[in-house]
């Protein structure tokens, strides 16, 4: 039986990579854009890979579009929650457009779709959820504290989530990436950028396919006695 997944932020950075490795590994996958058109039909045009358009922010917006996934591809055995943006700043500067935009795309979506997904999960008896933290959300980070408070409230809803769903076979589990060589660093300054290498033992930034394959691992029929876990991805640069 070929099991269908759903990327959130599927066409771009790690969320490009996570699809690409989910289909490679033989799943039905489709991926979820807000807004960057060109770069989700390029996507499309050069996998295959359906893409589906909606704010991840937006209950019912996320309710509609995952009815419409399921038309199309079938019932949702696999969720990746990987949409997230930046707006940082100093707290004392921060307006609540800042901290509000980030919470409700980061964290709120990971509500929104798991609310729309996890009641099929449960009545089929199986279920791969996975939420993408990040390093940020474990250590904090100067200038990110809707970002941090956001990745950090993902791993209280892991695992919490994933007591609900044990008995059901439905695992949740999040994954907390290091500093990925992705377009969300392409705005670094030279200067910083290599003030963050540094502080990496293994000495570079990490990749979006080294994320992509902690996913595939963890969404396979084989991992279910994986629960409530986070894995981090940061080449040591935490522990």
């Amino acid at each position: 039986m070929t099991r269908t997944a759903l990327v959130t932020g599927g066409t771009r950075g790690i969320g490009k990579a996570v699809s690409l490795a989910l289909q490679a590994a033989g799943y039905r996958v489709g991926a979820v854009y807000r807004s960057n058109t060109d770069a989700a039909q390029t996507f499309q045009k050069m996998t295959s890979v359906p893409v589906f358009q909606w704010d991840v922010a937006d209950f019912e917006a996320c309710r509609s579009g995952v009815a419409q996934v399921e038309q199309q591809l079938g019932p949702i055995d696999i969720l990746v929650n990987n949409a997230g943006i930046t707006r940082d700043g100093f707290l004392h500067k921060m307006d609540a457009d800042q901290w509000w935009r980030v919470m409700n795309t980061n964290l709120g979506s990971v509500f929104n779709m798991s609310r729309h997904v996890i009641e099929g999960m449960r009545e089929r008896g199986f279920g791969r959820i996975v939420n993408i933290s990040s390093i940020n959300g474990e250590k904090g980070q100067l200038g990110q504290t809707n970002y941090a408070a956001a990745k950090a409230g993902i791993l209280g809803f892991t695992k919490s989530l994933a007591l609900e769903g044990a008995r059901k076979n439905v695992t949740v589990n999040a994954i907390a990436p290091g500093y990925c060589d992705t377009d969300m660093m392409a705005s670094v300054p030279e200067q910083t950028l290599q003030a963050i290498i540094a502080s990496i033992p293994v000495g570079r930034l990490g990749t979006a396919e080294e994320v992509a394959r902690m996913v595939a691992f963890l969404v396979a029929d084989e991992a279910g006695f994986i629960t409530g876990a986070t894995f981090d991805i940061n080449g040591g640069q935490h522990m």
